[in-house]
């Protein structure tokens, strides 16, 4: 009896952990594209420099993608300067999102994508991040096997 019981702890603590970890990761990513989403209605789109934007990564190319995205976020500006402060502080917040790539490296450079509008920009950054997220659920799209990234931890205080 005693053997039962214990072996009944041990799964009710790993499935109670399993449980908590999964949940975590996903509103990290949901906690990202909130931010998002945010600087979309807060981004000055008009008279401003056009940004490459990736679309549809390959598989190897997914971390190149994500650093010409960090590029062009630098370069984004507040529609007003009423929300400067938190318009710098959200994007403080996207610089540190960060991709662990275990597949090879591309061999495109940011220049190579199109150029768009700042709204379009984070729009496909958006895409790119639900696209690829192992904690969000797969769009229909996606098949076929693909090489694993994961988030670097941005720290959930700071989001």
């Amino acid at each position: 009896m005693e053997r039962k019981m214990i072996i009944f702890c041990m799964l009710f603590f790993y499935f109670s952990v399993a449980q908590t970890t999964a949940p975590h990761k996903r509103t990290k990513y949901q906690q990202l594209l909130k931010t998002i989403k945010y600087l979309q209605t807060t981004v000055k789109d008009k008279d401003v420099e056009l940004l490459h934007t990736p679309e549809n990564p390959v598989d190897g190319c997914l971390s190149t993608s994500v650093t010409c995205f960090q590029q062009g976020i630098l370069k984004l500006q507040p529609e007003s300067s009423q929300v400067n402060f938190t318009f710098i502080q959200t994007v403080k917040v996207l610089q540190r999102f960060t991709i662990s790539n275990s597949g090879k490296q591309c061999d495109s450079s940011c220049e190579s994508y199109g150029k768009k509008t700042p709204r379009e920009f984070l729009k496909s950054f958006a895409k790119l991040i639900q696209k690829w997220s192992p904690a969000l659920p797969p769009p229909a799209s996606r098949s076929g096997a693909r090489t694993t990234y994961t988030i670097e931890d941005v720290g959930a205080s700071q989001m």
